[in-house]
């Protein structure tokens, strides 16, 4: 994006042009240092990105952020945004079951329940999963969670593995776990609760439970801390924006970017570090890796052996399909702003979908009467693994039909488009924790050497943007602006 200069010396370089990057980069300059950023693609933002499709810019991408931490709302607020800010309209997402679908129970957090009781939870559980869930509060807290190593202290000592799944089915549960659970996390992590880290997802979830004895209390004091209103929220126009406004404030940072660059390597120099590109190499005090974990396992092989299992980092390949229809029919919004599905619908094989239009007023105002967004997304175990079929359109377009329960016909789509995202969602398998502690601790052990990224910080903006933060306020805590250097100071 900006020019290379001829001074291949900088502060620091950040590996990665995503959110982490551009947020650590942005930091780094606001504290005075000099900062060049490298970006493999063509273009900035990783999965936080926009697509044009009928006329309209959506987002090709994440589409919101979680308000439980002001951390994006801040960092939204610095950037000048903060008018923009809305949040969904109201009214509930759905899940679709083999024969039937509800609205998924407000009361609740990835999908696990307050209290089993709740006429919308009972609705999808039925009166045999009520009961069975009622065992919750019934059962030792350490029930669940496996054995405690060490043989004292509560809980949350010496935690071993757990996966999510097991938590939720030992419980609640497997009606709790495959009808409530399973969709939402299916949808937001294209993994299933089995195969998903408990500390990774909910790390404060052991030690409420060792607190309070029962899951569900665990979920309510989780909700109770969280802040009023909305659980997320957006920007008109989408998140695109977010990462737009990042790199036109980093560049009056006077932070340089580079896009098509790929590191190649990175090794220790004496004072400092090498970056290693086909360009050349380059000299920096500290280096950043806002990098997937398989590519920061490669560029770490040498330094941080305790890196090494990140290269085998379980991924689901997703691919979305946005339709854009002429359906009158839709304008009442017969499932809500969307619908979560799960396994063994008959004929579906989408695993969520979203209505848009439904969802973002500021989108429908833009779409016009009677005209509708729709993204369903693909990607789970055995359900269009890498990638998606040649006739993914009509796939789509039979699968919003049979999840908002209204006809559709091809002559009614405006246009469509596919955008594949097969370096995948990256799984925090039971352990993801502490591999990511381990990681962390090695890489204290190499000055100037860190990392930052959903494969460490977790899934989600929230999280990326508070890790990638906290990432650069250590770095300038330990890094001077070499000698010769106003770089990253705005222009007066």
């Amino acid at each position: 994006m900006t020019g290379d200069r001829q001074d291949q010396r900088y502060d620091v370089v950040v590996v990665g042009g995503g959110v982490a990057g551009l947020v650590t980069a942005r930091d780094l300059a606001l504290g005075g240092l000099d900062v060049l950023v490298l970006e493999a693609a063509d273009r900035l933002g990783g999965c936080v990105s926009a697509q044009q499709v009928a006329g309209l810019r959506v987002d090709a991408g994440a589409e919101s952020f979680a308000t439980r931490s002001p951390a994006v709302t801040d960092l939204i607020t610095e950037l000048g945004l903060a008018g923009d800010v809305v949040v969904p309209a109201a009214g509930s997402a759905w899940v679709q079951m083999p024969g039937s679908a509800h609205p998924l129970p407000s009361a609740g957090m990835l999908g696990i329940p307050v209290s089993p009781w709740a006429p919308d939870v009972r609705r999808s559980i039925g009166l045999l999963g009520a009961l069975r869930a009622t065992a919750d509060r019934l059962l030792p807290a350490r029930f669940g969670l496996g054995p405690v190593r060490g043989g004292a202290g509560p809980a949350v000592a010496a935690a071993p593995a757990v996966s999510l799944g097991r938590l939720v089915r030992v419980r609640l549960g497997h009606r709790v776990l495959d009808r409530l659970v399973a969709p939402v996390v299916v949808g937001v992590h294209s993994a299933h609760p089995d195969d998903l880290d408990l500390d990774a997802l909910l790390p404060t979830v052991r030690g409420l439970i060792a607190e309070h004895g029962s899951l569900g209390v665990a979920v309510s004091r989780l909700r109770a801390a969280s802040p009023a209103g909305s659980a997320v929220a957006s920007l008109i126009g989408g998140m695109n924006r977010l990462v737009t406004a990042l790199a036109e404030d980093a560049t009056r940072l006077r932070v340089e970017i580079r896009t098509d660059t790929r590191v190649d390597a990175i090794a220790a120099d004496s004072g400092g570090w090498q970056v290693r590109t086909a360009d050349g190499t380059l000299v920096a005090g500290a280096v950043v890796l806002a990098v997937p974990g398989p590519v920061a396992a490669t560029l770490l092989a040498d330094l941080v052996p305790q890196a090494a299992p990140l290269d085998a980092l379980a991924t689901t390949g997703v691919v979305l399909a946005t339709l854009v229809v002429d359906a009158p029919a839709l304008d009442g919004a017969p499932r809500g702003t969307g619908v979560l599905v799960t396994d063994g619908v008959p004929g579906v094989r989408a695993k969520a979908l979203t209505h848009a239009t439904a969802k973002w007023a500021w989108l429908a105002e833009a779409a016009g009467p009677g005209r509708h967004v729709l993204r369903l997304s693909y990607g789970r175990a055995d359900v269009l693994p890498k990638g998606a079929p040649a006739n993914l359109g009509a796939v789509a377009l039979a699968d919003a039909a049979a999840l908002l329960g209204v006809p559709l016909v091809a002559e009614q789509v405006v246009d469509f488009t596919r955008t594949s995202w097969l370096g995948g969602v990256p799984h925090a398998r039971p352990g993801h924790r502490a591999l990511v502690g381990a990681v962390r601790t090695a890489l204290a052990g190499r000055p100037g050497l860190h990392a930052c990224g959903a494969w460490l910080a977790g899934t989600g903006l929230v999280a990326v943007v508070e890790d990638a933060r906290s990432t650069a306020a250590q770095i300038l805590a330990t890094t001077a602006p070499h000698a010769g250097q106003s770089g990253g100071r705005a222009p007066s």
